[in-house]
């Protein structure tokens, strides 16, 4: 389906700052300019932002217009329903080492799909509290087509797109089908020193995995997060009768 105008917009821009063109801090062409550019009206340009800042991409600032944020914004593992923006439930974070092709644990294969010693991509990162304290330990698996064909997704850096965004437009296969699967267990020695805990402490583990339309994995995440700070709210209708 073609893109509206305003998408349209959104995902140049968004390119420019995944590309450089515009870096941290840095002011976005202002509204005037794009629509002159993109002969469109205030209101469509004004919806193009509306895009980005849920992406966290970019920030208004007061009489001044939008910049590219200066600190990247990201997600914990899971909850990635259709539409949820990237700055809901999303936070600062942290990169941790480079990337690296590694073979997965076998609970992360069998998610994946793919056989015992198959290599992945490996990307970590340590979300934060707004204290800068440890959150959850996410490590994220492309499969190495995946990761073949995206080479950002190789570089030691955020993108500042994020990674869904990035692989589904050079892939162009966006996420169909999300999985969560959660479990409780104890920390690895690793798992506890990078979340500050002492030993033994329990963590709960929320395995993602997210599949395009045809069924074929594009990534899947393990989070760790320390047990004394997860919490999960689900809200829903009832429709049943009363004392049913």
């Amino acid at each position: 389906m073609p893109q509206l105008k305003y998408e349209q917009i959104a995902e140049s821009l968004r390119v420019r700052i995944s590309d450089g063109d515009f870096g941290p801090g840095d002011l976005l062409p202002s509204g005037r300019d794009l629509c002159e550019q993109w002969s469109v009206s205030r209101a469509t340009v004004i919806k193009a932002m509306d895009v980005l800042r849920g992406d966290g991409l970019v920030v208004a600032r007061q009489g001044s217009g939008f910049t590219v944020v200066e600190v990247p914004v990201a997600r914990p593992a899971g909850r990635r329903s259709a539409g949820s923006p990237r700055v809901s439930g999303g936070g600062p974070f942290r990169r941790l080492g480079a990337p690296e092709k590694e073979v997965p644990s076998s609970r992360v294969a069998d998610a994946m799909g793919v056989g015992a010693g198959t290599v992945a991509l490996r990307r970590d990162r340590l979300m934060l509290l707004d204290d800068g304290s440890p959150l959850s330990l996410v490590t994220a698996w492309f499969p190495e087509e995946v990761a073949d064909a995206c080479p950002k997704l190789s570089q030691k850096g955020p993108i500042p797109e994020g990674t869904t965004h990035y692989v589904a437009r050079t892939l162009g296969r966006s996420p169909a089908h999300g999985t969560d699967v959660t479990s409780v267990r104890l920390a690895s020695a690793g798992e506890a020193e990078c979340l500050g805990l002492g030993m033994p402490a329990a963590v709960v583990v929320v395995l993602h995995t997210a599949s395009d339309s045809t069924g074929e994995v594009l990534v899947c995440e393990e989070g760790v997060t320390p047990a004394h700070l997860w919490e999960q709210v689900d809200s829903y209708p009832m429709g049943g009768r009363s004392g049913e």
